[in-house]
């Protein structure tokens, strides 16, 4: 079945939402996570945010590097198999998918807003955007 779920997480306030769904979910498949984050680079546009916020609201390295701590802390505590990984890119999407190919991920397990199409016209839609671009299956939470 599943054996490997990529879940990407931007520290902000769905990320606890995300860990704490998708450790349950792994727990129940005895599936392994592969914790995901994208550290933006300096270039990106404010048009595809990380936590399809305002840009100004986008988390630091460090910001990120505590969220994957804390998702390794609590996958342990469960007793499910954790791997962190970060990467700089320029496009939040196509780093998820591509995160999910290099690390042999079957699924991919995603929290969004749900802010609607005129929240999606201001601000984007990551896991719209990963939903459109991937072959894999997507679980998604609100």
């Amino acid at each position: 079945m599943y054996e490997r779920l990529l879940v990407p997480i931007d520290g902000g306030e769905l990320t606890d939402r995300a860990i704490e769904a998708s450790i349950e979910l792994a727990a129940q498949l005895r599936a392994a996570i592969v914790g995901f984050t994208v550290e933006p680079s300096a270039s990106k546009s404010k048009r595809a945010p990380v936590d399809e916020e305002d840009a100004d609201d986008r988390k630091t390295p460090l910001d990120l590097k505590r969220s994957l701590a804390h998702f390794a802390t609590a996958a342990a505590a469960a007793g499910v198999a954790f791997q962190g990984v970060t990467h700089p890119a320029t496009r939040i999407d196509k780093a998820i998918l591509q995160a999910a190919e290099s690390h042999d991920c079957d699924m991919i397990v995603m929290v969004t807003h749900g802010r609607g199409p005129f929240g999606e016209f201001l601000f984007g839609s990551q896991t719209k955007a990963v939903l459109a671009g991937s072959r894999l299956p997507i679980l998604i939470l609100k």
